[in-house]
Protein backbone atom coordinates (compact mmCIF):
# COMPACT_ATOMS: atom_id res chain seq x y z
CA UNK A 1 0.00 0.00 0.00
CA UNK A 2 2.85 2.37 0.82
CA UNK A 3 4.70 1.95 -2.49
CA UNK A 4 1.82 3.07 -4.77
CA UNK A 5 1.28 6.13 -2.60
CA UNK A 6 5.02 6.88 -2.62
CA UNK A 7 5.15 6.52 -6.39
CA UNK A 8 2.14 8.77 -6.89
CA UNK A 9 3.71 11.39 -4.63
CA UNK A 10 7.06 11.06 -6.40
CA UNK A 11 5.42 11.48 -9.80
CA UNK A 12 3.40 14.46 -8.61
CA UNK A 13 6.51 16.14 -7.21
CA UNK A 14 8.35 15.46 -10.47
CA UNK A 15 5.59 17.23 -12.39
CA UNK A 16 4.04 14.07 -13.81
CA UNK A 17 0.91 13.62 -11.70
CA UNK A 18 -1.07 11.77 -14.37
CA UNK A 19 -0.46 9.04 -16.85
CA UNK A 20 0.89 10.07 -20.23
CA UNK A 21 0.15 8.63 -23.62
CA UNK A 22 3.01 6.69 -25.25
CA UNK A 23 3.20 4.95 -28.58
CA UNK A 24 5.08 2.83 -31.00
CA UNK A 25 4.59 4.64 -34.28
CA UNK A 26 6.19 5.05 -37.72
CA UNK A 27 5.23 4.95 -41.39
CA UNK A 28 5.77 1.54 -42.93
CA UNK A 29 7.88 1.34 -46.10
CA UNK A 30 6.08 -0.25 -49.05
CA UNK A 31 6.62 -4.03 -48.82
CA UNK A 32 6.90 -4.23 -52.63
CA UNK A 33 9.95 -1.97 -52.39
CA UNK A 34 11.64 -3.68 -49.46
CA UNK A 35 11.16 -7.14 -51.02
CA UNK A 36 13.99 -6.25 -53.39
CA UNK A 37 16.40 -5.27 -50.61
CA UNK A 38 19.01 -7.19 -48.64
CA UNK A 39 20.50 -5.40 -45.63
CA UNK A 40 24.31 -5.42 -45.72
CA UNK A 41 24.97 -3.32 -42.62
CA UNK A 42 23.39 -1.27 -39.86
CA UNK A 43 24.96 1.79 -38.26
CA UNK A 44 23.67 3.53 -35.16
CA UNK A 45 24.70 7.00 -34.04
CA UNK A 46 24.15 8.24 -30.50
CA UNK A 47 24.98 11.96 -30.68
CA UNK A 48 27.23 13.52 -28.05
CA UNK A 49 24.60 16.26 -27.70
CA UNK A 50 22.25 13.79 -25.97
CA UNK A 51 22.37 14.10 -22.20
CA UNK A 52 23.12 11.02 -20.09
CA UNK A 53 22.04 10.44 -16.49
CA UNK A 54 23.33 7.93 -13.98
CA UNK A 55 21.01 9.31 -11.29
CA UNK A 56 19.03 6.66 -9.47
CA UNK A 57 15.82 8.66 -9.14
CA UNK A 58 12.36 7.78 -10.48
CA UNK A 59 12.34 10.24 -13.40
CA UNK A 60 15.79 11.61 -14.28
CA UNK A 61 15.72 14.48 -16.74
CA UNK A 62 18.02 13.20 -19.50
CA UNK A 63 17.92 11.85 -23.04
CA UNK A 64 19.73 8.62 -22.18
CA UNK A 65 18.82 6.68 -19.06
CA UNK A 66 20.04 3.09 -19.07
CA UNK A 67 20.81 1.04 -15.96
CA UNK A 68 20.23 -2.43 -17.44
CA UNK A 69 23.95 -3.16 -17.80
CA UNK A 70 27.04 -2.57 -15.69
CA UNK A 71 28.24 1.02 -15.52
CA UNK A 72 30.13 2.04 -18.61
CA UNK A 73 29.78 4.03 -21.79
CA UNK A 74 25.99 4.38 -21.95
CA UNK A 75 26.07 5.76 -25.48
CA UNK A 76 27.97 2.68 -26.69
CA UNK A 77 25.63 0.36 -24.79
CA UNK A 78 22.54 2.02 -26.28
CA UNK A 79 24.08 1.95 -29.77
CA UNK A 80 24.72 -1.79 -29.46
CA UNK A 81 21.17 -2.51 -28.24
CA UNK A 82 19.74 -0.56 -31.16
CA UNK A 83 22.13 -2.15 -33.69
CA UNK A 84 21.23 -5.64 -32.49
CA UNK A 85 17.51 -4.94 -32.69
CA UNK A 86 17.58 -3.28 -36.10
CA UNK A 87 19.86 -5.99 -37.52
CA UNK A 88 17.59 -8.75 -36.22
CA UNK A 89 14.50 -7.06 -37.62
CA UNK A 90 16.06 -6.59 -41.05
CA UNK A 91 17.53 -10.10 -41.27
CA UNK A 92 14.71 -11.63 -43.31
CA UNK A 93 15.10 -9.44 -46.38
CA UNK A 94 16.59 -11.44 -49.25
CA UNK A 95 16.37 -9.20 -52.31
CA UNK A 96 19.13 -8.47 -54.80
CA UNK A 97 19.74 -4.81 -53.97
CA UNK A 98 22.15 -4.39 -51.06
CA UNK A 99 21.16 -1.65 -48.65
CA UNK A 100 22.38 -0.14 -45.41
CA UNK A 101 20.30 1.24 -42.57
CA UNK A 102 21.52 4.28 -40.67
CA UNK A 103 19.80 5.12 -37.39
CA UNK A 104 20.29 8.04 -35.03
CA UNK A 105 19.02 7.77 -31.46
CA UNK A 106 17.10 10.80 -30.22
CA UNK A 107 16.00 9.36 -26.85
CA UNK A 108 16.56 6.15 -24.90
CA UNK A 109 14.94 6.53 -21.50
CA UNK A 110 14.57 3.26 -19.58
CA UNK A 111 13.84 2.53 -15.92
CA UNK A 112 16.21 3.40 -13.11
CA UNK A 113 16.66 0.91 -10.24
CA UNK A 114 14.58 3.17 -7.99
CA UNK A 115 11.77 3.42 -10.55
CA UNK A 116 11.81 -0.35 -11.10
CA UNK A 117 11.52 -0.92 -7.35
CA UNK A 118 8.70 1.60 -6.96
CA UNK A 119 6.54 0.15 -9.74
CA UNK A 120 6.70 -3.49 -8.64
CA UNK A 121 3.35 -3.13 -6.87
CA UNK A 122 1.91 -0.34 -8.99
CA UNK A 123 0.25 -1.22 -12.28
CA UNK A 124 0.16 1.38 -15.01
CA UNK A 125 3.68 2.68 -14.39
CA UNK A 126 6.95 2.20 -16.19
CA UNK A 127 7.86 2.89 -19.80
CA UNK A 128 10.93 2.48 -21.96
CA UNK A 129 10.74 5.63 -24.08
CA UNK A 130 12.84 5.02 -27.19
CA UNK A 131 12.89 7.21 -30.28
CA UNK A 132 15.21 7.45 -33.25
CA UNK A 133 15.40 8.30 -36.93
CA UNK A 134 16.19 5.70 -39.57
CA UNK A 135 17.08 5.92 -43.23
CA UNK A 136 17.89 3.36 -45.93
CA UNK A 137 20.74 3.78 -48.45
CA UNK A 138 21.98 1.81 -51.43
CA UNK A 139 24.98 -0.14 -50.12
CA UNK A 140 26.99 0.30 -53.33
CA UNK A 141 26.28 3.90 -54.35
CA UNK A 142 25.23 5.51 -51.07
CA UNK A 143 22.06 6.83 -52.71
CA UNK A 144 19.30 7.58 -50.21
CA UNK A 145 16.40 5.21 -50.86
CA UNK A 146 14.17 6.70 -48.15
CA UNK A 147 13.88 9.98 -46.35
CA UNK A 148 14.98 10.00 -42.69
CA UNK A 149 11.99 8.77 -40.73
CA UNK A 150 11.17 9.40 -37.09
CA UNK A 151 10.37 6.19 -35.27
CA UNK A 152 8.78 6.12 -31.84
CA UNK A 153 9.33 2.76 -30.15
CA UNK A 154 7.98 3.23 -26.62
CA UNK A 155 7.09 0.06 -24.75
CA UNK A 156 5.66 -0.73 -21.32
CA UNK A 157 8.33 -1.73 -18.84
CA UNK A 158 8.20 -3.24 -15.37
CA UNK A 159 11.77 -4.43 -14.85
CA UNK A 160 15.25 -3.01 -14.90
CA UNK A 161 16.84 -6.07 -16.51
CA UNK A 162 14.96 -6.03 -19.81
CA UNK A 163 17.71 -5.65 -22.42
CA UNK A 164 16.50 -8.72 -24.36
CA UNK A 165 12.93 -7.38 -24.39
CA UNK A 166 14.09 -4.02 -25.76
CA UNK A 167 16.18 -5.70 -28.48
CA UNK A 168 13.17 -7.87 -29.43
CA UNK A 169 10.89 -4.82 -29.52
CA UNK A 170 13.27 -2.86 -31.77
CA UNK A 171 13.53 -5.96 -34.00
CA UNK A 172 9.71 -6.18 -34.28
CA UNK A 173 9.47 -2.45 -35.03
CA UNK A 174 12.19 -2.71 -37.70
CA UNK A 175 10.68 -5.79 -39.30
CA UNK A 176 7.28 -4.14 -39.66
CA UNK A 177 8.79 -0.79 -40.68
CA UNK A 178 10.36 -2.76 -43.55
CA UNK A 179 6.94 -4.11 -44.52
CA UNK A 180 6.99 -7.53 -42.91
CA UNK A 181 5.78 -9.28 -39.78
CA UNK A 182 3.17 -8.39 -37.19
CA UNK A 183 2.38 -4.73 -36.63
CA UNK A 184 3.64 -3.64 -33.16
CA UNK A 185 2.24 -0.11 -33.39
CA UNK A 186 0.24 0.66 -30.27
CA UNK A 187 -0.75 3.54 -28.03
CA UNK A 188 -0.83 3.09 -24.27
CA UNK A 189 -1.05 5.14 -21.07
CA UNK A 190 1.49 4.81 -18.27
CA UNK A 191 3.39 6.88 -15.75
CA UNK A 192 6.92 7.53 -17.02
CA UNK A 193 9.24 9.91 -18.84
Amino acid sequence: MFRPILLALTLAVAGCAGQEQWKTDYTQIDPATTAGWSVRSVSVAVPETLTVSEQNVPLPNADIVWHGEAEGDRRAQVAEIMREGITAGAAGLGGKRGVTIAATVTQFHALTPQAAQLIQNFSGAGVDNISYTAQVFDARTGEALTEPQAIQAAMPSTTLDNRAEIVAHIAAVTQNWLGRGADPRVTFNRFGR
